[in-house]
């Protein structure tokens, strides 16, 4: 490979990021159509050629309008990313972000930036023979806690036939009886999941239970009736397991302030270790509010995308736990920023993943890192039934914990097969 690279940076201020190596070469991404449509996957090849036998290839991910990622990443993200140097993570980060801005900067550009940043951090990690909890400053421990969230294993994935049905974002599959099904259980028959999840080593478990009620009642005024039908399965795994289990409750954002009122106050009894996007997380001001009015503490929130959103809400004390998703807020760079700002105010961190298997890997290389992220979530119907299609690496979770990662990057590779030419979705960008 021959030419001036310096000569591809847009300014003369940006001719460090094409001044060194090892470069980028291409950039593929595929849709997982098959396996669970709306998963983009990333790959960034570059000139590095192998370490121990493997190529030098970063990996990553995001979830939600995996189309319009894959778009921005092509369209104009590979402008800058192509012959530049694959190490130069924060100042393509920050280039790429401040382009972003000019046009609004969330959504799908976000989105592309976040899959961008894990794929460089992977990189990087590789070159360097480290875990990327390594170059983020740690270990702060050996072992990150996770809680079971209660999707199914066709949460975010539609089986058979239906794999083009439109679905909604935020809106959970019901699921059904069977293995795994873990968010039918949860409303049917909770005392029986909860013994299950116990004896599988999960101490903490997030029910959905509020759901079916805003599908059939809205989001602005709950009856009685309503608030006990949500409060059911919580209080009958508290009268099966006691304080064995650590109980969540997901509202996926579905009500507004009077109705999450209504379901704190129903909640109360519960002893929940939090509620997590009850209320819709539009305004600050009814957040803070929110937090004031409610008796159990509140979880804010992976609905959340800009850092200035984080620090709204930790200084005005709209949060007990503030939740991120390293997928959806600009990778694991931005992360980390976002936990050490909580960090600043005693408010501890959570990991959300209820997506891709990479999104579990940031997280877990950013608590690895970070002292105040307290847990991270985790699916185990996907862990069990669709990781295995997607990465070479298999998730452990025992006594409620997974280890973090020792292998050099984030932990985990796309599976090959996965970067198919004559696949639908399959797009890819050279030097």
């Amino acid at each position: 490979m021959t030419g001036n690279f310096e000569e591809r940076a847009s300014s003369p201020r940006e001719v460090h990021a094409f001044t060194r190596g090892p470069r980028i070469v291409a950039i593929e991404t595929a849709i997982a159509h098959d396996l669970m449509r709306g998963l983009m996957l990333l790959r960034i090849h570059t000139d590095a050629g192998t370490v121990d036998g493997t190529p030098v290839t970063g990996h990553g991910e995001t979830y939600y309008v995996p189309e319009a990622s894959a778009a921005v990443i092509h369209d104009w993200m590979a402008q800058r990313l192509l012959g530049a140097d694959a190490a130069a993570v924060e100042s393509h980060w920050r280039f790429l972000y401040e382009r972003m801005t000019a046009f609004g900067g969330i959504g799908a550009e976000l989105r592309a930036l976040s899959a961008v940043d894990l794929a460089l951090w992977d990189i990087l990690g590789q070159l360097s023979g480290q875990p990327v909890w390594r170059l983020l400053g740690g270990p702060v421990r050996n072992h990150v806690p996770v809680y079971n969230s209660c999707g199914g294993p066709f949460y975010g994935r539609r089986p058979g036939a239906a794999s083009r049905a439109a679905g909604w974002p935020g809106h959970g599959d019901p699921g059904q009886p069977g293995p795994l099904e873990d968010n039918w259980s949860s409303v049917h028959r909770p005392a029986e999941l909860a013994r299950e999840l116990l004896e599988a080593g999960y101490g903490a478990m997030k029910l959905w239970s509020f759901d079916a009620v805003y599908r059939r009642a809205g989001g602005h005024a709950l009856s009685a009736a309503d608030v006990e039908e949500g409060i059911a399965p919580f209080l009958a795994i508290r009268e099966e397991v006691g304080d064995a289990m650590e109980l969540l409750l997901d509202g996926h954002g579905f009500f507004s302030l009077a109705a999450a009122t209504r379901i704190a106050e129903g909640m109360d009894a519960v002893r929940p270790l939090w509620m997590e996007d009850v209320l819709r997380p539009d305004s600050v001001s009814a957040m803070i509010e929110f937090r004031r009015r409610s008796p159990v503490p509140i979880a804010v929130s992976e609905m959340l995308m800009k850092r200035d959103d984080y620090r709204r809400v930790i200084d005005g004390g709209a949060a007990d736990f503030v939740m991120i998703d390293p997928t959806w807020v600009g990778g694991i760079s931005e992360t980390k920023r976002i936990a050490e700002l909580a960090q600043m105010d005693n408010v501890p961190v959570l990991m959300h993943d209820c997506t891709g298997p990479l999104t579990l890997f940031a997280g877990l290389n950013v608590a690895a890192a970070v002292p105040c992220v307290a847990w991270q979530e985790t699916v185990r119907a996907h862990i069990q039934t669709l990781y295995p299609h997607l990465i070479d690496t298999e998730v452990k979770v025992e006594h409620g914990q997974v280890a973090i990662p020792e292998r050099p990057g984030l932990g985990a590779r796309w599976l090959d097969e996965l970067f198919d030419p004559d696949h639908a979705g399959y797009r890819v960008s050279r030097l």
